[in-house]
């Protein structure tokens, strides 16, 4: 969606391979030393369903990650010059988040920037590595891009939000511990009505008909992340909120 509205057709074949892989790898790669930093710690934050999986099936993991990080390497000799400058840049971000959350204390402040911070990382790979093959970006472009940080966001504040209410006795160091379930509600619903209205001032302001469509889809992905933050004890029951939750991101596959 982010290389039809930036108008990069064709979008170099091996970037959303590249960037796939790289998620992956980040992501395992932090959960995996979560649980290293939890098994060092006996007085850190109790494992999750998640963190337990990583635990039990490490050697593996690793092995992918591994394999995947190489592959992701291979791959990026055939993307143009301007897409590797940028690579390299996200790349030491993620290192440089991925370490200091491993190395800080497990109720360090700072680790209270985690969703942010991983909302902003997100954003800047999916459409940064779109924005970077193209010679100018539209105010549309950027206020679509601000509007998909403001859904990655929601999307993690929301699973904090769940996690907190999954183990109320043990409640997992985050932003709905620090500021408290009210006021994550609060921003919740602040961010659904801005994304949603400025799904409408698009549809309103731009002529292009696939940047309103766009922009519609991403007011429902909101949508749908406020549906679940209203109705907490139905996806709760077999963490229905975690895999509903990330596969709002797929749904923009509906208006290409």
């Amino acid at each position: 969606m982010a290389a039809r509205l930036s108008d990069v057709d064709p979008i170099h074949w091996a970037t959303p391979f590249v960037l796939g892989l790289m998620v992956f790898v980040i992501y395992t790669v932090d959960r995996l030393l979560d649980v290293r930093k939890i098994r060092m710690d006996a007085s850190s934050q109790p494992l999750t369903a998640r963190h337990a999986f990583h635990r039990d099936h490490a050697p593996l993991l690793w092995r992918m990650a591994v394999a995947a990080a190489v592959l992701a390497i291979a791959l990026t000799f055939f993307l143009p010059g301007s897409v590797i400058r940028f690579g390299m840049i996200m790349g030491i971000s993620c290192a440089i988040y991925v370490g200091s959350v491993f190395r800080l204390p497990t109720r360090h402040p700072v680790l209270l920037l985690k969703e942010p911070l991983v909302a902003i990382l997100y954003t800047a790979g999916v459409w940064g590595s779109v924005w970077v093959q193209r010679p100018s970006v539209s105010y549309i472009d950027v206020v679509e891009g601000l509007m998909f940080l403001g859904i990655a966001f929601q999307n993690l504040l929301l699973f904090a939000v769940m996690e907190q209410l999954e183990t109320p006795e043990q409640p997992l160091f985050s932003l709905a511990t620090a500021w408290g379930l009210d006021t994550c509600r609060l921003v919740l619903r602040w961010l659904t009505l801005l994304v949603v209205l400025s799904a409408f001032a698009i549809c309103f302001i731009a002529s292009d008909r696939f940047a309103q469509r766009s922009a519609l889809m991403l007011g429902l992905m909101s949508l749908t992340l406020y549906g679940m933050q209203r109705y907490p004890a139905y996806f709760l029951k077999h963490e229905r909120y975690r895999w509903l939750g990330d596969s709002v991101f797929w749904m923009p596959v509906l208006v290409l």
